[in-house]
Parts: structure tokens; sequence; C-alpha cells
């Protein structure tokens, strides 16, 4: 199984990916476009605004030098249209809020819903080689950066350049000049800015991995704490931590630093600005070429276009883990998907249970057989063991019966008609399958035991239990059947998951039954119990086991044993006793003094 990645920063096709995320909101286009026409025109609104002020404080002075008095009627005319304006700003702003936030909603519970529905499409193969943390990533972390980049990037970006043009534009009208000297200050900011930036990256992103590291290393000593004190580890474990802990703090301060530093260089540039404005702008006051209002509003604008500059220069970054998020997304959507079933799928009213195998041949990668000219023939009602060593392809022959996977030659047939002909589902369905390793969900002891049968009644479920052998144990629960199951299922011992997920095999009532290694996790007497409620279950029903311990199948119909991908022996456990073959070894290599 394969190790994540690391989320990428960047998308290896920038072009292609943007093509696809565009495509994908496509249902949503006409929205998208509605809030960035409202958003342009709620922040133009709000540009008016140092303009008309800087005509307040004009026509304040001016009739106050002019008359001895200030002319209040213009100034009451301006300030009532900037409080519709700021007031119609807010409005749209709200609105369009509200409709991004939606769309953005919708987009992302679309994107989830496309995960959930292709893990269902995925063959078994692709989880044997990616982890579930993989997976868990793009529907979590990916699907939330293109969520949040929607719902606050989009409106930052539309704000941002409308801002830029719009100041530029009214800051133009006022002075070329003044607006010279604001224009030439961004560039030189943005350089020193993206400088210190770079650099806190850097610390942000070291910052991140020893978190990760830290808290698995929390994690192994919180659980492994037992071993740790057996072993008196407990010195060696805390310089571990130590170690990692002091790095994380130099990372801290340091990431803290670099990116606190940022909004400093800022002011100072902005400042040293400020200082020319006033002085250029004083003197073409007192020549006559503007007035004093228009050099207050020119000094708000410079002010407000700083801002967006900054925003404008760190969004190229923000958009390019937007699209590595939504690649990684779109990767997944794109991953191969099981062969479809045959149409029309054929169906078996009256399973009987005879299976087999015709020169079947398998291999996981293409290249190392597994399973090699495999034929075998089993009657109907048979108990069938597989064993064999690790690595003989016990599993393979259960992941092929159930259509995990399909042979690369050879075909299954299931009462004369091969799995091939029949829909993965309809094939799953025939069988109950007990595993090695155990699952229960999250929900009560009922909720699981009708996983397999939700049609199940109270009592089924309780003759089940009572055959698995594990009725009284639920009983005494504090709330019997509707006692709840945590997700990790700690309140349950190892041996009364396997019992539980062996009842769940019996409340499902298939015609054929597969246990692998179903014994393994319990001990002598409980797996007596088992043993003998799987006799009462396999009664008339086709059934295979796959196990380690020779001594749970000696009662098989058939012993199938396996090794290096070939049957190499098959027969009743007498018979092959008597062989004293590669079984005869086997079984005296566990039995022996």
């Amino acid at each position: 199984m394969s190790e994540p990645k690391a989320p990428s920063t960047k998308p290896r096709n920038f072009v292609t990916a943007f093509k696809r995320f565009l495509g994908s909101i496509k249902r949503w286009r006409v929205a998208f476009i509605i809030t960035i026409i409202l958003s342009a025109f709620a922040t133009a609104l709000t540009i008016f605004g140092p303009k008309l002020l800087g005509n307040v404080t004009t026509i304040a002075v001016t009739t106050l030098q002019d008359t001895g008095a200030i002319d209040w009627a213009p100034i009451i005319s301006i300030v009532i249209t900037l409080i519709v304006l700021y007031v119609a700003s807010a409005i749209i702003s709200y609105i369009q809020g509200i409709i991004l936030a939606i769309v953005s909603a919708r987009y992302t519970s679309y994107l989830r819903e496309q995960i959930i529905a292709k893990i269902s499409r995925l063959p078994i193969s692709y989880f044997d080689k990616v982890q579930y943390g993989d997976i868990l990533s793009r529907v979590n972390n990916d699907v939330e950066a293109v969520s949040n980049a929607l719902s606050e990037e989009l409106t930052h970006t539309v704000t941002s350049l409308t801002m830029v043009f719009g100041i530029l534009g009214m800051m133009l009208s006022i002075s070329v000049w003044l607006s010279l000297i604001a224009v030439v200050i961004v560039p030189i900011s943005i350089f020193f800015i993206t400088k210190i930036m770079n650099k806190a990256q850097d610390y942000f992103r070291k910052q991140r991995a020893l978190i990760g590291k830290l808290n698995s290393t929390i994690e192994e000593d919180y659980t492994g704490q037992l071993i740790i004190k057996a072993n008196s580890h407990a010195g060696s474990s805390y310089r571990g931590f130590s170690n990692t802990n002091n790095a994380l703090y130099e990372a801290s301060w340091k990431s803290q630093f670099f990116g606190s530093l940022a909004f400093p260089v800022v002011h100072i540039f902005t400042n040293f600005s400020y200082t020319a404005i006033c002085i250029l702008g004083g003197y073409l006051t007192i020549t006559g070429h503007i007035t004093i209002g228009n050099v207050q509003a020119f000094i708000q604008y410079v002010n407000q276009f700083n801002r967006p500059i900054t925003e404008i220069s760190e969004l190229g970054a923000t958009i390019q883990q937007m699209l590595a998020a939504a690649e990684r997304v779109f990767d997944f959507l794109d991953e191969p998907e099981e062969s479809p079933d045959a149409e029309p799928a054929r169906t078996i009213s009256d399973v009987k249970g005879a299976v087999e195998f015709h020169n079947v041949n398998f291999s996981y990668d293409g290249k190392k057989p597994i399973i090699k000219d495999f034929s075998c023939s089993i009657t109907p009602g048979s108990r069938v063991a597989i064993v064999g060593p690790t690595g003989a392809g016990k599993t393979t022959i259960v992941n092929l019966l159930m259509r995990f996977y399909d042979p690369d030659s050879g075909f299954i047939t299931i009462d004369g008609v091969p799995t091939r002909e029949l829909s993965r589902s309809g094939v799953r369905g025939l069988f109950g399958m007990v595993l090695q390793d155990t699952w229960l969900f999250s929900g009560s002891v009922a909720d699981n035991l009708r996983y397999g049968n939700h049609k199940a009644t109270n009592d089924d479920l309780i003759t089940a239990a009572k055959i698995a052998g594990v009725h009284h144990f639920i009983e005494s629960l504090p709330k019997g059947y509707h006692t709840m199951i945590d997700e990790d299922s700690d309140n349950v011992s190892a041996g009364e998951k396997q019992l539980l997920t062996i009842a769940r095999a019996f409340v499902k009532n298939p015609p054929m039954i597969i246990l692998d290694e179903a014994t393994s996790n319990v001990d002598t007497r409980t797996e007596q119990l088992i043993q003998d409620a799987f006799n009462k279950l396999t009664r008339g029903r086709t059934s295979f086991v796959i196990a380690h311990r020779l001594s749970t199948i000696r009662n098989s119909d058939l012993i199938l044993v396996m090794k290096g991908g070939n049957i190499v022996e098959q027969g009743t456990h007498e018979q092959l006793l008597r062989a004293k073959g590669f079984y005869a070894e086997l079984y005296n290599s566990q039995f022996a003094e």
C-alpha cells in the first residue's frame, strides 16, 4: 500500500486544471457571474466616497473663506448621497455573499457526492494500493480548500481588481503627478513583501510538517505507554518529543516573525508616499492646480489603493493552491473504475451452491502470478477448507469468488453460471463473509447485526446471536441490543467483535458462507462455540473456510492445500494425513510437542 503524498501547493498543469475547474462549476455559471457583477458593483459604489468627502471639505473651506459661514445645503446633499451609496453597497454585498455562500455549499456537496459515488465504483485493487488517509484528505481538505477559495477568494479577487482600477482612475482624475508617486511606491513595496512572505511560507510549511510529526509522537507515546514503561523507554521517548517540540518552537516564532513583518514594511512605504503626496499636494493646492478637498480624497485613495494591490500580489499563490486541491479531486474522479457488469446480468433464482474453478489464472500486478491454472469442482452443501502458508493464494481465492477481482484467464461458475455474467452485487449477495480483520460500525448492536439484511426482525437477530453464542454477551450490555458501539469498538473486546460479525453473517442467511481466519482472535472456548455455531449454519450450505489453525477444519468435506498459487493436494483430513504430503507436514508442525 502506497504512502499518501503530501498535497502539492501547485497544480501539475495550470491551464488544464483551470479548464477542468471551470467545467465542474458549469451548472452554477450564471450564479457565479451574478455574484461577480454584484461584487464589482458594490465595490464601485464605495469608490466615490473619498471624492465626495473631499468635495465636502472643499465646499466648507471655500464658503467659509468667501462668506465667513459654511453653506450646509450642498454638504447635506452630498452626505445623503454618501449614505445612499454606502447602504446600497452594503445591501448588494450582503445579497452577493448569500448567493455565493449557497452556491459554494452546493458545489462542495456536489464534489463530495461525486467522490463518495466514485468510491463505490472503484475496484478493490485501488484500495489495496492507496491509504484511506489519502482519500479522506481529498474528501475533506481538498474539497474544503476549493470551497473556501470559491466563497472567499472569488469575492476578494473581484473586489481587489475593481478597487485597483477604480481607485487608480479616481486618482488620475485628481492629479497625474500625485498618482505617479502612489504607483511608483507599489512595485517597490510588493518586491519586499514577496521576499518576506516567501521566507515566512518556508517556515509555515516546516511548522505544519512538525505539527504532524508532533501529533504522531504524542499519539504513539500515549497509546504505547505499556510498551514504553515495560522497556524503560520513557527517557528516550521524552528526548525524541523534546527535539521535535523545540524544532516546532523555532519554526513557529520565525514564521510568525516574518509573517508579521510584511505589514510594517507596507506601512513604511505607505508613509513615504503619504509624505511625498502631502508635500506635492500642498504645493499644488497653493498654486491653485487642485483643491484641498481633492488632496484629502487622494490621501484616502492611496490608503485604500495599497491593500488590494497587496491582495492581488498574493492572489497567484492562492489560486495555485486552490487549483492544486481541485486537481487532486479530479485525479481521483478520473481513476479507472470497475468494468461494467454484463448487460443484461443473469440471476440465479434457486441457488444450490455448486462452485467450479475452470483453469483460473490471476495476478495482482499483471507480472507475478498468484493463482496458476487453478481448477476445482465443489458440490453443493460442501464444507471446503483452504489451507497453506502465507502468500499461497488462499485469500485470493476468496477475492475471486466474491468478484472483488476477476481472473486474468479462465472463469468461475456458480450453479453453472459464470460469475462474469452475474452482477457484482448479485454475486456478493450469495455469500456471507466473516474476515479476520473485524469491523463494526458506529451504531447500535442491532444496527450492526442488520447490516447485511435490513429486513431482519428482532427475533431474527436474537436467533442469529444465540447460534453464534453471543446472545448472553449482548444481553449483559447496558441496553442489550440497543447498546451503542463506538467508532473504534473500544467497548467490545476482539473476541466479542468477532462473534458479532459472525452473528451478522448469520442474520444475512446467505446460500454460501466464507470464513477467512474467522477464529484467529478468540480463545479456545470461544473458538469451540464458533465451530459449533458454524456447523449449524453451514448444514446444507456451501461454505469456504480459510484457516491457519488446522484444528478448526478437520471435519471439512474437502481440504484444498495450496502452495505457490497451486493446489498441491486435496482430500479429507484423514486422507491427507495418510498421504504424508505437504498437508501432513503443516499439520504435524502445528501439533508437534
